[in-house]
């Protein structure tokens, strides 16, 4: 039996009190090559933001080591003053070296700094580079290991008792896992977890089930699979021809009714894709074509962040 599943929910409240549309824009590609520098094409990214907003999308996520800082400036040059209802979330916590820091992935490159001190810094930094006095959903990029977590996030509460933030989420490279989650929950609310998922990668989808049975939001980054799964070649083409549809659209779709929990945030710089990108909220796919989507999906080759990574001083027991 080819039983259509229930159309999927479109929004989902963040903290039980910050509605969004769960198909967002991933600002991250806004950049010079390497996630370094402004884009090359400034007016152009500017057009692009503004153009997302006008579709209807009011969730957007970047982050400070996008530039650095340039991906949040560009954003403000774009869209301040904002809109009411667009929530923009970014990140603080690693740290950059160059344009080539991301993209050898032969050895461990996320460098996490979770000092309290520089979290401090990093937020009002992002609120200067916003234009914000209050950053609605703040995560901790990756949690430091030689840092202790409730110093970390203490930081954080500190910030969010002052007005600087609203609500608190994490973010991992390549995902946060379930007992990091469980620490972190104990010392503060964690609204939503940031994780490495797409329907190629499923490793994380335990930490998926935790998140959606507590109301806490799932952002898969890689939705697409760093592109594997959106360009013509794609091994769901075929399917996607005969759905009328692009690849791209397919992923973003399955991911969709895969959890209620979940807030897509596909990333492109072009505005072909980002149209094609936000109908995906359209597609209504039956109980069959998930599960042969997931079995198609399963011969895509992915890649996965060393877990192992740099820190700024040496790891805590």
């Amino acid at each position: 039996m080819n039983t259509a599943l229930k159309a999927p929910s479109s929004t989902f409240n963040l903290g039980g009190d910050l509605p969004v549309r769960r198909l967002g824009y991933g600002a991250m590609y806004l950049t010079g090559p390497g996630m370094w520098g402004p884009p090359t094409d400034p007016d152009a990214a500017i057009r692009l933001l503004r153009r997302a907003v006008d579709l209807g999308v009011n969730f957007i996520d970047t982050a400070d080591s996008y530039g650095p800082a340039a991906n949040e400036q560009i954003i403000r040059r774009a869209l301040h003053p904002y809109p009411a209802g667009l929530v923009i979330t970014t990140k603080g916590g690693l740290l950059r070296s160059g344009p080539e820091d991301w993209t050898n992935r032969d050895k461990p490159y996320i460098v996490p700094c979770g000092r309290p001190a520089y979290l401090r810094q990093q937020v009002e930094l992002s609120l200067r580079n916003l234009g914000l006095e209050r950053i609605e959903l703040y995560q901790l990029h990756r949690i430091d290991p030689a840092v202790p977590l409730a110093d970390q996030l203490g930081e954080l509460v500190r910030l969010r008792e002052q007005g600087k933030i609203r609500h608190i989420a994490l973010s991992g490279q390549p995902e946060v896992t379930i007992e990091q989650l469980e620490k972190a929950r104990a010392i503060t609310q964690i609204v939503a977890v940031e994780n490495l998922y797409n329907v190629a990668d499923r490793a994380g989808e335990p930490v998926l089930r935790y998140c959606e049975e507590r109301g806490i939001a799932f952002i898969p980054w890689f939705p697409m699979g760093h592109g594997a799964l959106a360009g013509p070649n794609s091994i769901l083409a075929g399917f996607a021809k005969k759905r009328g549809a692009t690849p791209a659209q397919l992923a973003l779709a399955w991911l969709l009714h895969k959890s209620p929990a979940i807030l897509a945030i596909p990333g492109t710089s072009s505005f072909t894709h980002l149209e094609e990108n936000l109908r995906a909220a359209q597609i209504t796919l039956s109980e069959k074509e998930m599960t042969e989507l997931a079995d198609l999906a399963a011969s895509v080759p992915t890649w996965r962040p060393s877990p192992t990574a740099t820190s700024t001083t040496k790891e805590v027991a």
